[in-house]
């Protein structure tokens, strides 16, 4: 099963100068740890914007004194009064006097990310949560940067339209799934790979039967074992509609056929993820559990950043487990899978819905089984009528797919509430 080593896998050679960066998402988790793994390598990295939906804005004003952006782009554009209060409030509580700093350019609105994107700089880190991402993914590889991409949706829904517009080497993978992945490739020749074993939790219900599933609560599901993110990935996780989507982003990113991508469930979460080559050999990916090194790698591929993150403890003992995917009891892999063969706007669906019943469920709307029922429902009917496939797929299909998604998901919570 020979790998793709095209518009996916990111070859561009770091060279040790300062690299100006962009972030989209800058509060969320991702972000915040990015800004994490900046900070102490001043001397190597320089942000240049900062971009957030406007929901926390009292962290964004301590980003903006602390990493000083040029630009700051706000998706809620009411929110700008009150970034500026919180960007004074911030700044004296430093004890810096009035005038004692400068003000970013703003960007407001919900194009203003997008437009960030589109800036003058060596790496975009892209987030962003949901489908929100798309927009800003294509105008950071339209304007020929570097993109480290944390945001699986804007590629899994973008499809043909992100994989045909990236350039070799112009997409990064910040997901440790599909850092591992680039990671253990190096192992080998394209032509001597068999498949991908992408690695899973098993989140929070891992090892439940289906009918122990049926009156779970929302904060029951974001009691992740091993991973903190923020709500939607925590949910996607206990759905494992997470780990379909990472299946969709692996298939796309390193042009691996849908039959050629197994999941296996390892709760310790080490092991992010392996390649197996056609002599029997696998490769494997391992360190513990923390974001800083995928981030890390994703900033400076090809080459490693020095102390990114604590190596795995050779002096104490430990074990790790794999077992196969229930897929009776977490059937929303093989529904990923069957939106990835379909192509087209099919994976548009799948994540639209799933954003609407993820908001359906932790208002007490519908069931934890209801959310995945709901996506097959809503997949189904697209498929049987108003379905686009990769020949046809443009930005404008994508969105109205999306936009349907949600509409018909949110429609079906209703008739259940």
């Amino acid at each position: 099963m020979p790998v793709s080593s095209g518009a996916r896998l990111a070859t561009r050679t770091y060279t040790g100068a300062v690299r100006t960066i962009v972030l989209l998402g800058s509060t969320g988790s991702i972000g915040t740890q990015t800004l994490d793994v900046i900070s102490s390598r001043r001397d190597e990295f320089r942000v240049v914007g900062l971009a957030a939906s406007g929901s926390n804005v009292e962290l964004l004003a301590q980003q903006v004194i602390e990493f000083q952006p040029d630009v700051v782009a706000l998706a809620r554009a009411a929110a700008a009064n009150s970034l500026q209060k919180a960007l004074y409030a911030e700044a004296e509580r430093r004890g810096w006097s009035e005038g004692g700093y400068a003000l970013p350019r703003l960007l407001l609105g919900p194009d203003a990310a997008a437009e960030l994107a589109a800036a003058e700089c060596d790496v975009v880190v892209n987030a962003v949560t949901g489908a929100a991402g798309l927009r800003p993914t294509l105008a950071a590889l339209r304007r020929g940067t570097t993109l480290a991409l944390a945001n699986k949706e804007s590629l899994v829904i973008g499809g043909r339209l992100v994989v045909d517009a990236a350039a070799p080497g112009q997409i990064v993978a910040v997901d440790s799934e599909h850092s591992a992945f680039a990671q253990a490739l190096r192992a080998g020749r394209s032509d001597e790979v068999r498949r991908l074993v992408l690695t899973a939790s098993g989140g929070p219900f891992r090892g439940r039967a289906r009918d122990e599933l049926r009156d779970v609560t929302a904060d029951q599901a974001m009691a992740h074992p091993t991973w903190d993110m923020g709500r939607v990935i925590t949910i996607n996780s206990a759905t494992l509609v997470n780990k379909g989507l990472e299946l969709i982003e692996a298939a796309l990113l390193y042009g691996v056929d849908y039959d050629d991508i197994v999941v296996t469930v390892h709760p310790q979460s080490i092991v992010h993820s392996m390649v197996e080559f056609h002599d029997g050999s696998t490769i494997a990916q391992a360190s513990p559990p923390d974001m800083r090194l995928p981030i890390g790698l994703a900033l400076t591929w090809p080459k490693r950043m020095r102390d990114a993150a604590s190596p795995c403890d050779w002096t104490t003992a430990a074990s790790w487990t794999f077992e196969p995917l229930d897929d009776a009891t977490f059937p929303a892999v093989e529904l990923a899978r069957r939106c990835g063969r379909a192509g087209g706007t099919a994976p548009a669906v799948f994540n639209a819905a799933n954003e609407a019943c993820v908001d359906a469920f932790c208002d007490g709307r519908i069931g934890f089984l209801d959310i995945v029922d709901t996506i097959s429902r809503c997949v189904s009917e697209h498929l049987a009528d108003g379905h686009v496939p990769d020949e046809g797929l443009t930005l404008d299909s994508v969105l109205r797919a999306d936009e349907w998604g949600r509409a018909r998901a949110a429609e079906l919570a209703g008739a259940m509430s």
